[in-house]
């Protein structure tokens, strides 16, 4: 288990049993859970990460101050942002693009096929460079929500039947199968899951 980093907000999830207790940034969280849940409890509270899945641990030594000190958010508030950017000195002049120049070695069709392009070479080349980060990003982004789902089901439902079904439909991307191996978890859990899902199957073919 991880706690959570107070100068790093995050929005968190927990449960108790099958049920769905409270949602929303971490020290809203907390505040329910120690309102509403008998203190002899909290220690089978599950709390995930919204976004990755990994178990939030609350330490039960600390008094209820301190424990909603800890997830306190010390985000900047965005208007704050704004006017600090607007007070920022404004410079003249063309901006700096940042590019850096480094020696590229192709093949003689290569460099000819780029000389073609509009722009030429070096404009091709940065081209397709941000081509291939755009579509490596969303790989990246569907395998991480993967991974994310497949730790909240096995935490939530690794004894629940259908669960190695409704993993295989994950990671293979099926989100008809994959509704159908969950339909007869409890409802929580089922739309939970299906949330995590749902990046992963809109990027999909299932």
């Amino acid at each position: 288990m991880s706690e959570l980093n107070p100068s790093h907000p995050q929005h968190c999830i927990a449960f108790l049993g099958s049920g769905c207790l409270a949602r929303g940034p971490a020290q809203q969280v907390v505040a329910t859970l120690l309102e509403k849940v008998a203190k002899a409890d909290l220690p089978q509270v599950l709390i995930f990460d919204s976004e990755d899945s990994h178990l939030i641990e609350l330490d039960l030594r600390l008094s209820p101050q301190q424990l909603l000190a800890r997830f306190a958010s010390a985000e900047v508030p965005p208007a704050i942002e704004a006017e600090e950017a607007e007070e920022a000195p404004k410079r003249r002049g063309r901006p700096k693009l940042g590019v850096v120049s480094k020696e590229v070695t192709l093949l003689p069709r290569h460099w000819e096929w780029l000389q073609t392009q509009p722009g030429g070479a070096s404009v091709a080349l940065r081209r397709l460079v941000e081509q291939a980060r755009k579509a490596g990003a969303e790989q990246d982004r569907v395998r991480r929500r993967q991974a994310s789902c497949y730790r909240f089901m096995q935490a939530m439902a690794g004894d629940r039947p259908n669960f190695e079904e409704a993993t295989r439909t994950l990671y293979a991307r099926e989100g008809a199968l994959f509704e159908r191996e969950i339909a007869s978890w409890p409802q929580d859990i089922r739309s939970h899951a299906a949330e995590l899902a749902a990046e992963v199957f809109g990027h999909g073919q299932g």
